[in-house]
């Protein structure tokens, strides 16, 4: 019976929020918190950005009926959105955007098909969790659009924001 097969373990990803170890005694410790990090959509033709939760787990409503591949060929023609994760933190002043960071999406709707990196966005957003300010990517009118949302979404923790968030996203912003 030594040639039966077990049937392979699948890794789990589990997303928590609020402290991982608050009243477990250790249990979670070393887990993920993705509380203060939030997926935003922008949609530089059309002039709109947009809070996309689904986005977390890659579902967001531009996401879904669509096969990504790392290929631009399979997505030619398509529409360029970004994907924008931004993390919240707090300082002596309040809540701030502490994080910002940028990566690209090409969704052709009529081919069903799309271009990401996944690679690229998990990075993207470990480096958001991580406090950097990563919006060289962007285009002038996406950086117009994103701090415009940023501002209108609460412009007190733009206004307490770091100086560096402010500069990136300036229309003739230097790569950083």
């Amino acid at each position: 019976m030594a040639d039966e097969q077990k049937p392979k373990q699948k890794m789990g990803f589990t997303i928590i929020k609020n402290d991982p170890t608050d009243g477990h005694k250790g249990f979670g410790i070393g887990s993920l918190s993705l509380e203060n990090v939030t997926p935003v959509m922008i949609d530089t033709e059309e002039g709109l950005a947009s809070i996309e939760i689904g986005a977390m787990h890659a579902k967001s409503g531009i996401e879904r009926g669509i096969k990504f591949t790392t290929d631009r060929a399979d997505s030619e023609g398509g529409k360029l959105y970004w994907l924008v994760w931004v993390t919240i933190d707090f300082n002596e002043n309040g809540p701030y955007y502490a994080g910002v960071t940028s990566c690209e999406m090409i969704v052709n709707r009529e081919k069903r098909r799309g271009y990401k990196i996944l690679a690229d966005h998990v990075n993207r957003m470990d480096k958001s969790m991580k406090r950097q300010i990563l919006v060289d990517n962007l285009d002038e009118a996406s950086k117009k659009i994103l701090a415009d949302f940023l501002k209108g979404h609460n412009e007190a923790m733009w206004d307490n924001s770091e100086p560096k968030l402010h500069i990136a996203l300036s229309e003739s912003s230097p790569h950083l």
